[in-house]
């Protein structure tokens, strides 16, 4: 039986890494206070009812759920 040799390795197409100079912008934390995006699912008649609500208060829809949160956490002692 011929023997063939094994496939050579592929080559990384990344090259080398930027100097640390250029790459100091992308490593700094945001803000805490700074509002992330948070994508979830959830029932439309919910979001209908979240989104009726803030509208009839005068809040937003993250307002309503920051506060929420804050809430649920009070009560169960956290």
């Amino acid at each position: 039986m011929a023997k063939i040799a094994p496939p050579p390795a592929p080559k990384s197409r990344k090259g080398t890494p930027p100097p640390p100079a250029r790459a100091v912008d992308n490593l700094e934390k945001p803000e805490p206070a700074a509002l992330q995006p948070l994508n979830l699912k959830v029932p439309s008649e919910f979001k209908r009812e979240l989104k009726t609500y803030a509208a009839q208060h005068g809040r937003t829809m993250t307002d309503l759920l920051i506060e929420a949160f804050g809430l649920l956490r009070a009560q169960r002692g956290e």
